[in-house]
């Protein structure tokens, strides 16, 4: 899984978005450490489930390099701590403070929160789970508001999908997942392009409610809605 993260910011990093993006974060770089620990304490030979989420929320993986990585989650539950610099421009209202911010991503904490309340330590829910990113970059607007790789250009977002379709499949033959769960439909549409493309076989793909604020539904009893997708689903 290392290898496969260092493989992917090295693709990455051959793609410009300079053009149409003003500010882009890549937590693969100045993060690398806490991404690094987070793969080598907690992915497996292999796992069940796969929750694949879309980007880094600017409060979450962008600080922590953790997907949906909510400061107290990744240092209370997942109990991570590795230094995180500064990306190469940053922006004056997105500062990078590592464990030391005190804002907190609504996403992670309450997709953190809903494996916490099922599984009482993070070692037990990773015995059959694991959580991923389909794309590790933060795109901004010279406003800071955040910018979804699905708004990006054709000509920026199809080069973008190649790079991040070929770590998810690499992701997929590495942890031999049963399930990809998407968090929102993005991710999980990704997940069925990759899996159809690759030809990969025995894995299920479904959907789950993303917890973001701005969606109304989400503010309604997420954790119980998604409860009932999963178990609908089979999963849990």
């Amino acid at each position: 899984m290392v290898s496969a993260a260092e493989s992917l910011r090295a693709e990455i990093d051959q793609l410009d978005f300079s053009s149409f993006v003003p500010w882009l974060y890549n937590p693969l770089h100045y993060a690398w450490r806490m991404h690094e620990q987070y793969l080598k304490r907690y992915s497996q030979s292999s796992c069940r489930i796969l929750f694949l989420g879309m980007n880094p929320g600017p409060w979450g993986m962008a600080q922590t390099g953790v997907p949906f990585g909510e400061i107290d989650a990744v240092k209370a539950w997942l109990q991570l701590d590795a230094p995180v610099e500064k990306p190469a421009r940053e922006h004056p209202k997105r500062p990078i403070d590592g464990l030391s911010c005190t804002r907190s991503e609504v996403s992670g904490r309450r997709l953190w929160g809903l494996f916490a309340e099922r599984f009482s330590t993070a070692d037990e829910f990773f015995e059959e789970h694991f959580v991923s990113n389909y794309c590790p970059l933060v795109f901004m607007e010279d406003s800071a508001r955040n910018l979804t790789p699905d708004k990006l250009k054709a000509e920026l977002r199809q080069p973008l999908e190649a790079v991040c379709d070929r770590y998810l499949g690499e992701t997929i033959r590495i942890l031999q997942p049963h399930w990809v769960i998407g968090v929102g439909g993005f991710a999980e549409n990704c997940a069925r392009r990759v899996i159809d493309t690759q030809s990969l076989p025995n894995v299920s793909v479904g959907r789950i409610l993303h917890p973001s604020p701005a969606s109304p539904a989400a503010n309604k009893d997420w954790s119980g809605t998604v409860k009932r997708q999963l178990k609908t689903l089979g999963v849990w």
